[in-house]
């Protein structure tokens, strides 16, 4: 397969391996995933794809709704957590079941646009993409935010640059590409979803950063909170950076 993806070019008589899968952590987001889950298939429309709807206890009826949604998107595959358990955890779930080697991730809220996926996968799998290219993420310049989180956001965005000079401006942007390979080497630990630009740096990858859309939330509530992130925040920061200083460099792993 040529690095970049021509997916109208199959020929649906011969399946070909999965391009990528779509990793989508949900939890008491019932009025979003119907929408969801079709914008999605209209983005990856001629891709080989699936998409992992993992639903980490909700108490709503989105697990009934995405259930019956199997029927009209054969591409659709729903896991749930027994216990509520986060949403890295969410992710990571999804990523252990997926089948591509090519894993994307999406907020289940509706506010990061699936229709940004196909620019991210091409900026990832382009001829020209720099050796050890593992992760491309999503920049909001117009982020739907309410001021105040918008603030917060730009403050922890500063003092995490500060500590980890990770390079990401807007590390809690929801919408990624990143080989599967490369994901489940990462160190998991709650809320490590925030932290991906610096934990992929650490395992000696590269990253880059396209701008993309926002869109307001339509449905739901928010599952954090300012406070809650900033209190996360310090002891996550600890966390990242004493794992990065923990790191060998190995160079290269050669086999005789």
């Amino acid at each position: 397969m040529s690095s970049e993806i021509s997916p109208k070019s199959r020929s649906k008589s011969h399946p070909q391996p999965l391009d990528i899968s779509v990793v989508v952590p949900v939890h008491n987001e019932s009025g979003a995933v119907g929408d969801l889950v079709s914008e999605i298939a209209v983005a990856l429309d001629g891709y080989a794809y699936e998409m992992i709807f993992v639903d980490d206890a909700s108490k709503d009826d989105t697990h009934a709704k995405l259930i019956t949604l199997k029927e009209k998107f054969p591409a659709l595959r729903v896991l749930a957590h027994r216990k509520n358990a986060g949403q890295s955890r969410a992710i990571m779930s999804g990523v252990l079941a997926a089948r591509a080697p090519v894993i994307g991730t999406l907020d289940g809220d509706g506010q990061n646009d699936p229709s940004d996926l196909p620019k991210l996968l091409r900026q990832l799998n382009r001829a020209d993409a720099p050796g050890g290219l593992g992760f491309v993420s999503g920049r909001r310049v117009k982020r739907q935010d309410s001021q105040a989180k918008k603030i917060a956001s730009s403050l922890a965005n500063w003092v995490r640059q500060a500590l980890l000079r990770d390079g990401a401006d807007d590390s809690g942007c929801g919408i990624k590409v990143v080989r599967r390979e490369l994901f489940v080497r990462l160190p998991y630990f709650d809320h490590m979803h925030r932290y991906m630009p610096a934990l992929v740096m650490r395992e000696g990858a590269l990253a880059e950063y396209v701008v993309v859309n926002h869109r307001h939330r339509t449905t739901g509530a928010s599952k954090y909170t300012n406070l809650g992130r900033l209190v996360a925040a310090l002891s996550d920061l600890i966390g990242v950076i004493w794992l990065t200083s923990r790191r060998r460099d190995f160079g290269h792993v050669d086999e005789s």
